[in-house]
């Protein structure tokens, strides 16, 4: 069973294995300070032994990033790994009785062709967990022991069409979805790669791995169908450009029927009314609006005569699209209110 907290208020402990990476230091700003749970083990491979303060001076940490090797003695494991390693990792965790939060794609995909296909790797049938999206799957989440955070890609994007797909209307019927979403450049991770670097990137914006990136299936899965099979049209081009950290989803929908304005505002209010961290504005979202917090900002900026829609998302990628995100999964496995620790 995931943890719970203790009729004593005792707090429980947490271990982030991966802490040095852009999502593993967010964890740890966002839980220093909460008040269900402590700081354990950061752990490490080439930072191991290096102070915090060295690397993230702002967050005010004293600790040591250690080596990892086993080590099951605290209640809570958020795993901030590059794809691939958490495999290695989860089923040691879960056998002792742990809670975990994998923010990789490890454990994403139920199907396995489609994992080996996105991710270039293989795992087996059973390396599936809760899809921790607490806006579509709250109940499965309050219910588990581990959960597999979304992307952030994924997020931005699925929080932005899931209305049509999940609210059981069937009014509103999907014949197509065209998305462009741009990404700050700390979505690539902490690694030093040429092509990210300031002279590289300063002025610039471009695509990458269009038609084959990784978040596709993960999106298809979440909205009820396969991207092998897909019930809709579905084109995703990825964009990296300028800026530090956010997503910018642009979705273009076409409906089967025409819509109103007043229709589909009232079918996304509807969807999200006990969602606490998805706003849906009447003007135009902006990545600044959402930059620093847990909020997924929603605009349907255009409704067209032909059925066609502009909705406009953006998240944080480094806190809706992980870490914040993640913490909010732990809030709804702990039972304590998912916005604890969150409202930045």
């Amino acid at each position: 069973m995931a943890a719970v907290l203790s009729n004593s208020g005792k707090k429980l402990s947490v271990s982030i294995i991966g802490a040095s990476g852009y999502s593993g230091a967010e964890v740890i700003k966002l839980l220093r300070f909460h008040p269900a749970v402590e700081l354990d083990g950061l752990y490490a491979f080439s930072q191991a032994g290096r102070p915090v303060a060295e690397l993230y001076p702002a967050l005010g940490c004293d600790k040591v990033y250690r080596q990892y090797n086993g080590e099951t003695d605290s209640d809570i494991y958020f795993l901030a790994l590059p794809h691939g390693e958490a495999l290695n990792l989860v089923p040691s965790l879960l056998k002792a009785g742990k809670t975990v939060i994998d923010l990789s794609g490890d454990f994403r995909l139920e199907s396995t062709a489609e994992h080996e296909t996105f991710y270039k790797q293989a795992k087996s049938a059973d390396a599936v967990l809760t899809y921790g999206m607490p806006e579509l799957f709250r109940a499965e989440i309050a219910r588990s022991e581990a959960v597999s955070n979304p992307g952030c890609y994924a997020t931005s994007i699925i929080l932005g069409i899931a209305p049509f797909f999940r609210s059981g209307s069937r009014a509103l019927q999907v014949q197509s979805v065209n998305c462009t979403a741009v990404s700050g450049i700390s979505g690539a991770g902490r690694s030093s790669k040429t092509e990210l670097s300031f002279s590289e990137m300063s002025e610039n914006l471009r695509a990458y791995k269009v038609g084959s990136h990784q978040h596709t299936p993960e999106i298809m899965q979440a909205l009820g169908t396969s991207a092998t099979d897909p019930s809709f049209g579905f084109t995703f081009t990825p964009m990296i450009g300028p800026l530090v950290r956010g997503i910018y989803s642009i979705l273009n929908v076409q409906l089967e029927t025409p819509a109103e304005l007043s229709t589909v505002r009232e079918l996304y209010r509807d969807f999200y009314g006990a969602a606490p961290f998805v706003r849906v504005r009447e003007t135009m979202t902006e990545i600044r609006h959402v930059v620093n917090t847990n909020n997924c900002d929603i605009t349907i900026a255009s409704v067209s005569d032909n059925g066609s829609l502009v909705i406009v998302s953006a998240i944080d990628n480094l806190l809706k699209g992980a870490a914040g995100q993640a913490v909010q999964n732990m809030n709804i496995m702990l039972g304590i209110d998912e916005t604890t620790g969150l409202l930045l």
